[in-house]
């Protein structure tokens, strides 16, 4: 057996290392991704509005520490066109877009706050998967391929981490061998994909013996690329855009120009602080098809 497989199969404590990592996810940071890449899945209804796959989580690609990439961006239209931009938070650095927000916010004007959550950010996560069941598309199945999805799916990894109740035992679904696979279940609720009942099943290896199982690992993607900094446009770029976007104009000031309040202040346009009662463009629940139809249509322009 190969001792690098062997080594990962002793790490029992990465469950610990993930679970820790969940605190850092609770709180607020997408990569803007082609929706022509091949390397990704996405689950498709059927003709009743339903969607159902079983697929694996897998765990980090040798090199790497986490089995997810954390993403945030923008997605909205203006007088000026679209913007369908990733948000410079993903890297902890300022972005013009959520600075604006925060100002809307804070103005104290429901008008304003109206606006703010209708230019919200929009949480994603990219991880490798390996697809179980996908009646609408079987060729898919056995592949290695990169999913992206929101806040209600990983809310359930969290959930199998963190188990609520005490007569429930904690698992690590990204684990080769004591992981379990996920069951996506997709209904149509209000117009959204609502993934309510979608479950993971009982733990399970995921292959046969230890060398099927490196030959899933040696085929997964690495995820570090999404977050290099040449994903992100500068925060100048960022401004320029939002300016033409929202007034149909340019700015020319720059970074240092701008007087705001701290990004570490702006609390009320946390993802999870916003009322979604109101329609927005966007939902951190929508599919990756509502998204990539926007990327069209501001590259259209």
């Amino acid at each position: 057996m190969n001792t690098s497989i062997a080594a990962l199969k002793r790490s029992k404590s990465n469950l610990d290392t993930l679970v820790s990592e969940l605190s850092k996810v609770a709180e607020p940071q997408k990569q803007k991704t082609s929706y022509a890449d091949d390397r990704f899945w996405k689950p498709e209804l059927d003709k009743s509005g339903n969607g159902y796959a079983v697929f694996r989580f897998l765990p980090a690609v040798k090199g790497e520490d986490l089995p997810w990439a954390r993403l945030w961006s923008h997605a909205f239209q203006g007088p000026g066109g679209w913007l369908i931009e990733n948000s410079l938070t993903t890297l902890n650095k300022k972005c013009p877009i959520s600075e604006s927000n925060s100002l809307l916010w804070n103005s104290g004007v429901e008008a304003d706050k109206e606006i703010a959550r209708k230019r919200k950010r929009k949480l994603s996560y990219i991880a490798n998967i390996l697809i179980i069941n996908d009646s609408k598309h079987p060729e898919n199945e056995g592949q290695i391929k990169l999913f992206k999805f929101g806040k209600k799916i990983f809310d359930k990894i969290t959930e199998a981490m963190k188990p609520e109740f005490e007569d429930e035992k904690p698992i690590n679904p990204f684990d080769f061998w004591e992981g379990a696979n996920f069951k996506l279940k997709i209904r149509k609720v209000d117009g959204y994909w609502n993934y309510d009942k979608s479950e993971f099943d009982s733990p399970t290896p995921i292959k046969e013996n230890d060398e099927a199982i490196e030959q899933v690992w040696d085929k997964q993607y690495a995820l570090k690329p999404f977050l290099a900094a040449e994903n992100f446009k500068s925060y100048d770029e960022l401004k320029a855009k939002l300016d033409k976007v929202l007034l149909g104009t340019r700015s020319t000031g720059t970074a240092e120009d701008v007087t705001i309040p701290p990004v570490t202040n702006v609390v009320p346009v946390k993802t999870e602080t916003v009322d979604n009662t109101s329609p927005t463009p966007i939902t951190e629940d929508d599919s990756d098809e509502t998204l990539s139809y926007f990327s069209k249509l501001a590259e259209e322009e």
